[in-house]
């Protein structure tokens, strides 16, 4: 058994990580830490464990968490960078769910998030969790930085036209939805049920945090500079991500439809579906699977590609169980083997 900690519980990304975590057949669960709840029965707060995890909050500890094997960080922007480096000189392997070692570069890092970052000599180590690129590079990895949920659906979406080399990379347009549960568990007046529900809105149109990962992420792929128009939205619903992408096609391609399928035939969570179809997000509500559909409208040169993903989970928290299966040499869909709900 893999002994796991999980750093920051309290969220929406913590609690579905516990979710998933207590039902791996591989994990035994040893700690989980929060300042603010530090004594309290987990299932007290979260009483949908109760039955399935019969601990307690404890105050963040390097040394109990480095008994763990690998430990997760569910914390905000700028908390895991603080203890990682201890962690790993302990010999713990550390997955990062927020954005601390994502970007390569510490000044673009720090101009998007607004501190200093507190080790930047681990950017490069970092390996970016994406299975569906690295996982080679994850295998080996002492520390990986978990996807954030509109990169994970972006890329995904983008990367067979991007890597085959058949659109402009400097013109894509990501026109991206999110639920809720997206900006997190803290208390804040835009996300109040009278103010969220029966309306829409864009939100950080002139820059949103996640578009130089993403830009970053495409770019290790492209042979020209990529180019990213990314506005992201956020609707009435609780979980899910829906992301509508554009690309202008720089050259004729026959099957659209069969370069995704063999772009994806191995992976054992992207589903491409079949040719006109459109997903819905509701369809990965609770599962780490990400839907894609590709269209070319009235036969001309603009790709239309459709994605979906649970943002709690192929979007963080089981992204983030897929990376430490592949770390820990398991079955990469060990603890993940859900279907998604419906109604």
């Amino acid at each position: 058994m893999i002994k796991v900690g999980v750093v920051g519980g309290t969220g929406y990304t913590g609690v579905e990580l516990l979710r998933l975590l207590v039902l791996h057949p591989e994990v035994e669960l040893k700690v989980v830490t929060s300042r603010s709840e530090s004594g309290r029965k987990i299932s007290d707060l979260y009483p949908n464990l109760r039955g399935h995890l019969d601990i307690e909050f404890t105050e963040p500890d390097v040394d109990r968490l480095a008994e763990c094997d690998l430990v997760f960080f569910a914390t905000p922007n700028g908390i895991a960078m603080k203890s990682v480096p201890t962690l790993l000189e302990k010999g713990v392997k550390v997955i990062d769910l927020a954005a601390d070692f994502r970007i390569k570069d510490a000044d673009l890092w720090s101009q998007w998030y607004g501190m200093e970052h507190a080790c930047p000599e681990l950017l490069e180590e970092a390996v970016y969790g994406l299975p569906e690129t690295s996982r080679a590079e994850i295998a080996k990895a002492r520390l990986v930085a978990n996807p954030g949920c509109y990169p994970t659906a972006v890329q995904l979406g983008f990367l067979p036209l991007i890597k085959a080399g058949l659109v402009d990379p400097s013109a894509l347009i990501a026109d991206t939805k999110s639920g809720v549960s997206g900006a997190g568990r803290g208390a804040s007046v835009a996300t109040l049920l009278c103010e969220a529900t029966e309306s829409m809105k864009a939100y950080k149109a002139d820059g949103h945090r996640h578009l130089p990962e993403i830009t970053q992420g495409l770019q290790w792929h492209s042979e020209g500079k990529v180019g990213l128009t990314f506005v992201p939205h956020l609707t009435p619903m609780i979980r899910g991500i829906h992301a509508t992408l554009y690309a202008n096609l720089t050259q004729d391609v026959d099957d659209l439809q069969a370069l995704f399928e063999q772009a994806y035939q191995d992976e054992p969570f992207v589903d491409v579906m079949p040719a006109g179809s459109h997903p819905e997000t509701r369809s990965v509500k609770g599962a780490n699977t990400c839907r894609i559909a590709v269209h070319k409208p009235q036969n001309g040169n603009t790709v239309i590609i459709l994605s979906v993903i649970d943002n709690l989970v192929k979007g963080a928290a089981g992204q983030a169980i897929q990376n430490m299966n592949i770390m820990m040499g398991l079955e990469e869909d060990a603890g993940l083997r859900h279907v998604a709900l419906l109604p």
